[in-house]
């Protein structure tokens, strides 16, 4: 099957080498997102809550750039620099997604790329 490469200008650019996602077939593969600021590629600036947030709002931009929309995610990563952000994670991520909630993993990591506390990354079925 043909791979398709999905970017926009709506989630940050990728700072290594590798595509924001990869369509193939129906199946999509987003990368890792971390809380940068599409327009600066800057942390964003606030609490852990904030950085939360700004990570969903990326997966989102790449996800409706593929064809779709976060509750098309089948499977989501979650890694944190520190386990004791889970709930708050939950908290944030009930305001993002409807049941039925994906399949989801969430792990503690010693760090993530530019200091930051969290990053996520996706695998998005369309229908």
């Amino acid at each position: 099957m043909p791979r398709e490469i999905i970017s926009t200008e709506q989630a940050p650019q990728a700072i290594g080498t590798y595509s924001q996602a990869v369509k193939v077939g129906n199946t999509v593969y987003l990368s890792g997102q971390i809380p940068l600021q599409p327009d600066t590629m800057t942390v964003v600036e606030g609490d852990m809550a904030a950085q939360i947030r700004r990570v969903f709002d990326n997966l989102k931009a790449v996800a409706q750039a593929a064809g779709g929309d976060l509750q098309d995610i089948v499977k989501l990563n979650i890694f944190l620099t520190d386990l004791n952000h889970f709930a708050l994670v939950n908290e944030i991520m009930a305001t993002y997604f409807n049941q039925p909630y994906p399949a989801r993993t969430a792990v503690g990591v010693a760090s993530l790329p530019k200091g930051v506390a969290v990053e996520m990354d996706a695998i998005m079925v369309l229908e």
